[in-house]
C-alpha cells in the first residue's frame, strides 16, 4: 500500500535568525494564476498612488547670500562641492553633504554675471559688472594669507557670461562679442562676432569640444567652430533666447530656453525646425541644464517654478515650487543624476530630488527588487486612464494654474480663428504650419 506524505523542507520557510525577513512562498505555475493581469493592474495602481504619497522632493535650503543668486557652477571632480555667485558680487562655495557654506569671496563690484570651473578642478573663473575676469584657487588661502585672485583681466566692456573648455586650458567669455582666451594670456586668442547685439550666454559642447553656442539679444542662436575661428550658422527665433545647454550624450543636440515661455530642442545639423518644442511654463524660461544621462533636462523660469522635461516629450514630467521661492534665475543638475539645485531671487539655493518619490540611502536587496518590479508595472499600465490621471496630477500655485487656463483659452481661440480663415478662403491659400515651424524665423549659414 502506497501512502503520499506531505514533505516540507525547513530551509524553504524557516528564518536563520529572528532578525531575518519572513520568507514568502511563491508558486509560479501560470495555470494557478488565472487573474494575472487583473492582479498586476491593482499592484500598478497601488504603486502609482504610493509614488504620489511619497513624493517629497524638497530636501533643504542653503541660505547665506545677501542678494539674489545669479549663477551657479558644479565642481568637475567633487560631487559635494557647488559654487554660486550673487547679485552683490559675492561668491560662495558650498559643501552639499554638510549643507553649509565653506568659503565666501567678495569677487566683484556689482553682479556676478557668470561662474565656471576649470576642467581639472584646481581653479574657477568669475566675470562681473566691473568689466573684469578673475581666476581664483579652489582651495582657500592659508591662515594669515589674504583672499586674492590668481589672475585678473580687465576688459573694455561688461562680460555677461563665461564657460570653460572641457579638456583644454581655454575659456570663452561673451559680452558684445565672444572672446576665446588662453589661461596663460591676458588678451583673447580670437574674437567671434555675427551681428551687433549683446550676447547673454556662451556654452562649449561637452563632446565635440571645439564647438560653441551663444545666445544674443537680437533673437539669434549662433554656433561657432573654434578651429576655424568663424561662426558656422545661426537661427533666428520669434523671441529672445536666454541661454542654451548642450546634450552631454548627443553631440549635435542642444536645448534653448526662450522668452516665449517655451524650450526648443534643436539638432544643429537641421536648424530649420526644432526637434521638439517643450511647452509648460507660463513665463520666460531663464535657465536650463541637462542631466548627465542626456535623457532629461531641468528648466528654471520667471514663473517661480522648476520643471523637469524628458528630451523627447513636449510636456514636463515634474514641477517643483514652494510658497517662498521667487523667480528662479539659475538651475543645475548634479553629476550623480540624483539631485537638482536652483538659485532664486530671494537669496536661497534649494536642493531637490531629481526623482520626487525616490528613497534616499542604502536599499536592501528586497527593497530594490520591489522597486524595480513596481517600476515595470507602472510602465506596463502607464496608458491606462486611471493610472495616467494619478501619475500626471500635480498641485500648482494659484497664479500658475490661472495662467495655464488663460493660455489654453488663447490657444483655442487662435486655432478656431485659423480654422475659420481656412474655411472661408480659397482652398490651399491658407497653408497648414506645424507647431515646430511656427517659432523659427530664419536660418542663416
Amino acid at each position: 500500500m502506497r501512502v503520499k506524505v506531505l514533505s516540507r523542507n525547513p530551509d524553504d520557510y524557516v528564518r536563520e535568525t529572528k532578525l531575518d525577513l519572513q520568507r514568502v512562498p511563491r508558486n509560479y505555475d501560470p495555470v494557478l494564476h488565472p487573474f494575472e493581469v487583473a492582479r498586476e493592474y491593482v499592484r500598478a495602481l497601488n504603486a502609482t498612488k504610493l509614488e504620489r504619497v511619497f513624493a517629497k522632493p524638497f530636501l533643504s535650503s542653503l541660505d547665506g547670500h545677501r542678494d539674489g543668486v545669479n549663477c551657479m557652477a558644479k565642481h568637475p571632480k567633487s560631487l559635494s562641492t557647488v559654487l554660486s555667485g550673487a547679485c552683490d558680487g559675492e561668491v560662495k562655495i558650498w559643501n552639499l553633504t554638510k549643507r553649509q557654506c565653506i568659503r565666501t569671496i567678495q569677487a566683484h563690484e556689482g553682479f556676478v554675471r557668470g561662474i565656471c570651473t576649470c576642467f581639472c578642478g584646481i581653479s574657477f573663473f568669475t566675470v562681473g559688472d566691473d568689466k573684469t575676469v578673475k581666476q581664483w584657487k579652489m582651495e582657500g588661502p592659508e591662515p594669515g594669507e589674504e583672499e586674492e585672485p590668481i589672475h585678473t583681466i580687465l576688459g573694455k566692456t561688461v562680460y555677461t557670461g563665461i564657460d570653460h573648455h572641457w579638456k583644454e586650458p581655454v575659456f570663452a567669455t561673451c559680452g558684445h562679442q565672444v572672446d576665446i582666451w588662453d589661461e596663460e594670456r591676458t588678451s583673447p586668442k580670437c574674437s567671434l562676432t555675427w551681428g551687433f547685439d549683446s550676447i547673454s550666454s556662451v556654452k562649449f559642447n561637452p563632446i565635440e569640444t571645439y564647438l560653441l553656442g551663444s545666445c544674443a539679444s537680437d533673437r539669434n542662436i549662433v554656433l561657432y567652430d573654434m578651429r576655424k575661428s568663424t561662426p558656422l550658422k545661426k537661427v533666428i527665433l520669434n523671441m529672445r533666447t536666454n541661454t542654451l545647454c548642450w546634450n552631454p550624450m548627443e553631440a549635435f543636440i542642444f536645448t534653448a530656453a526662450n522668452e516665449d515661455f517655451n524650450l526648443y530642442t534643436f539638432d544643429m545639423r537641421f536648424l530649420e525646425s526644432p526637434v521638439m518644442v517643450h511647452m509648460d511654463h507660463v513665463s520666460a524660461v531663464l535657465d536650463v541644464d541637462y542631466s548627465p544621462t542626456g535623457k532629461e533636462f531641468v528648466s528654471a523660469s520667471f514663473d517661480k517654478s522648476v520643471r523637469i522635461f524628458p528630451v523627447d516629450k513636449g510636456h514636463s514630467r515634474e514641477v517643483y515650487h514652494t510658497k517662498r521661492m521667487q523667480h528662479v534665475i539659475t538651475v543645475k543638475w548634479t553629476s550623480d543624476n540624483k539631485y537638482i539645485l536652483c538659485g532664486s531671487d530671494e537669496m536661497n539655493i534649494r536642493l531637490w530630488k531629481a526623482n520626487a518619490s525616490e528613497k534616499l540611502g542604502v536599499l536592501a536587496p528586497r527593497e530594490k527588487a520591489a522597486m524595480n518590479y513596481n517600476q515595470k508595472l507602472k510602465e506596463k499600465f502607464q496608458f491606462h486612464p486611471q493610472i495616467r490621471r494619478i501619475a500626471r496630477h500635480r498641485h500648482l500655485p494659484k497664479s500658475i494654474y490661472g495662467q495655464i487656463k488663460e493660455q489654453r483659452i488663447m490657444r483655442e481661440a487662435r486655432r478656431r480663428k485659423e480654422l475659420n480663415r481656412r474655411k472661408h478662403s480659397k482652398p490651399g491659400s491658407v497653408p497648414f504650419v506645424p507647431e515646430r515651424k511656427k517659432h523659427v524665423v530664419a536660418v542663416v549659414k
